[in-house]
């Protein structure tokens, strides 16, 4: 392995030039969005830079939880999407491998690290107390531009669902930073209420798992931070909200990062196909490469809804060590309870 030197947590100037040489890097690996992230939950940075003796660097973006029960080190925590490095060019075996025997020595009970759809096949080859879970996320490539897009990578049901879209009495608006974002979330709600009772679910359930996982804050906390690179595309039907979209921006990259609808509005004028073409069409003249439209489970709905755009599957696995099997872990934490409940009632 390679000497290598670690400045924690990374020095922002040397974040952002990382960024502007590494043309793969994604929105969600900023520090902007590790912004978003410590601004609604218990975390702090603890993003990692290396400096290699060969002149290679490598930046993990990473947060750690505050002190509890359990110490996490995450690249990303769930729900918060893709972190993973960033480099400054070619890597390779000796690299990735220095650094996670570099995670694995440090204190954390639990690691958890994604690299993206585009990052060097280095990082697959992961050392055993790793273990893989797979994901996949499709992405549409933009070569070309959107009349290449338009012709060659949507379908001809895509193509007939915007053209029936754009007959529709839809008004479609768009926003960046914070306008649209109520509109947005009360959408979200809407979706949620209406994935209770697909499953079965009591709302209030479903509702408090939401407010956990996606908080209101959440999404006020990146619409803020990211201003202009975070744009809410929301379509109405004779004035009720019908269907949005949040799409973020960073170098050749657009992300579709939510969505929500009220069904019984879009459904039947198809206003998520006219929401991604024109996010699409967007992405392409601001010279974005690629439009990313997330995980999804591969021959899902889903899945082929976005297959529909001309988006294809990429492995993006994601990758967890844990300093104790988790059975064991559980175990120490009732023996400790228990015991503290032994000492309390003496």
């Amino acid at each position: 392995m390679p000497p290598f030197e670690v400045v924690t947590p990374a020095p922002r100037a040397a974040w952002h030039a990382l960024l502007a040489e590494d043309p793969t890097s994604l929105i969600t690996q900023t520090p902007e969005w590790l912004d978003c992230i410590t601004a609604i939950s218990p975390y702090h940075d603890t993003s990692r830079l290396y400096r290699f003796d060969d002149g290679r660097q490598v930046l993990l973006p990473m947060v750690g939880r505050l002190p509890g029960p359990v110490s996490i080190e995450a690249s990303w925590p769930f729900d918060w999407g893709i972190g993973g490095p960033v480099v400054d060019g070619t890597i390779g075996a000796r690299h990735t491998e220095a650094i996670y025997a570099d995670l694995v020595a440090q204190h954390a009970l639990r690691l958890t690290f994604r690299p993206g759809p585009f990052a060097d096949p280095a990082w697959r080859a992961v050392p055993s107390p790793f273990r893989a879970t797979e994901h996949t996320t499709q992405i549409v490539d933009l070569d070309g531009g959107f009349a290449q897009a338009w012709s060659h990578r949507f379908s001809g049901n895509v193509r007939r669902a915007v053209r029936k879209a754009e007959r529709a009495d839809l008004e479609v608006e768009v926003a960046q930073g914070n306008r649209l974002i109520d509109v947005f979330h009360d959408l979200y709600l809407h979706s949620i209420r209406r994935w209770a009772r697909q499953r079965h679910e009591p709302h209030v359930l479903a509702l408090l798992r939401a407010h956990h996982a996606n908080p209101r804050r959440k999404f006020h906390a990146v619409a803020r931070r990211l201003g202009e690179r975070c744009a809410v595309w929301v379509a109405t039907t004779a004035g009720e909200p019908a269907a949005a979209i949040i799409v973020l921006r960073h170098g050749r990259h657009a992300k579709y990062w939510r969505g929500a609808m009220n069904v019984e509005l879009a459904n039947p004028a198809r206003a998520n196909d006219l929401l991604h073409r024109l996010a699409i069409e967007d992405a392409c003249a601001a010279g974005c490469r690629y439009y990313h439209m997330g995980d999804s489970r591969p021959a899902s709905g889903l899945a082929r809804f976005k297959a529909g755009f001309g988006a294809r599957a990429y492995r993006t696995d994601a990758y967890r060590y844990e300093r104790l099997p988790f059975t064991e872990l559980e175990t120490r934490l009732r023996s400790t309870v228990k015991r503290c409940l032994r000492f309390r009632d003496r």
